[in-house]
């Protein structure tokens, strides 16, 4: 699932691969896009902000692209064979003489000016991730509606961006708190905002991600606390781990949520 640390990732895989060569084939499978080539332009560089990519090219244009729940981009060598799905699922081909930039089921591909990003990317929150965190924004911004669910205000990219699903389901095990429960609910912001910038900085160069604690990968193995443990022994108290679809506030489909009842203090959904 991507987030943050995933984007960052997959940025650093395609700025090694694109950046200072020129592209020799641009094949983009948007309707918008059909008649564009960018073939001829050298990439410039490929930043993460949040959970967006903006891939620089010559001439002042930007190839933004969203990953959202199932998008990816896949980096092969010249005359490797492609792995990344079906070829009706591909979005993109981007192709120097040596390495191919392949994306896959991207919900959003779109070319803008390089001077107009700030126009997709300019509501977002302070990064984790990038040159522009501040941490003393990012709580202002999280805590600016007390009675907003804790779940739904971490979701929200316009506070902090880079958190997704299982940073804000594992956030709020940290925290000690149910998603349900009101921001103004939560004993320390600061602390909280202080653990999302740690997880993400962590699992940004991590293969697997992982938020427990050296103690409990000793003890159980567990690399998550409370995240797709449904029906399993949370790895801290052995109760129950509980699951719940949500939305949590967010446009589109719900998302599955996960929390334990004894570690977790706080409303639970369907209860006040």
């Amino acid at each position: 699932m991507p987030e943050g640390d995933t984007v960052w990732q997959a940025a650093r895989r395609l700025r090694v691969a694109l950046a200072g060569h020129a592209l020799v084939r641009s094949d983009l499978r948007v309707p918008k896009l059909a008649t564009t080539d960018l073939s001829g332009r050298t990439v410039l560089d490929v930043a993460p902000r949040g959970k967006h990519l903006l891939m620089r090219v010559e001439g002042g244009l930007t190839l933004h692209s969203h990953l959202r729940m199932d998008g990816a981009w896949k980096v092969y060598a010249a005359g490797e064979r492609w792995r990344g799905g079906p070829g009706h699922q591909i979005r993109a081909v981007l192709e120097t003489g040596e390495r191919s930039a392949v994306g896959y089921r991207l919900p959003v591909l779109e070319l803008l000016r390089t001077a107009g990003e700030e126009a997709v990317v300019g509501h977002l929150g302070p990064d984790l991730l990038g040159p522009d965190w501040d941490p003393d924004e990012a709580v202002r911004r999280l805590t600016r509606d007390p009675d907003r669910p804790l779940g739904s205000a971490l979701l929200d990219q316009r506070n902090l961006a880079g958190v997704g699903n299982v940073f804000m389901t594992e956030l709020c095990f940290l925290a000690r708190a149910t998603p349900w429960t009101p921001v103004s609910g939560v004993r320390s912001p600061e602390r909280l905002v202080g653990a999302a910038k740690r997880l993400l900085e962590a699992n940004r160069e991590r293969p697997e991600r992982t938020t427990t604690s050296a103690a409990v990968r000793a003890r159980s193995r567990d690399r998550l606390y409370v995240y797709g443990r449904a029906g399993r022994p949370c790895p801290v108290c052995g109760a129950v781990v509980q699951v719940a679809e949500e939305t949590h506030g967010q446009v589109g489909r719900a998302r599955p949520t996960y929390w334990c009842p004894r570690c977790q203090r706080g409303p639970a959904p369907g209860r006040s």
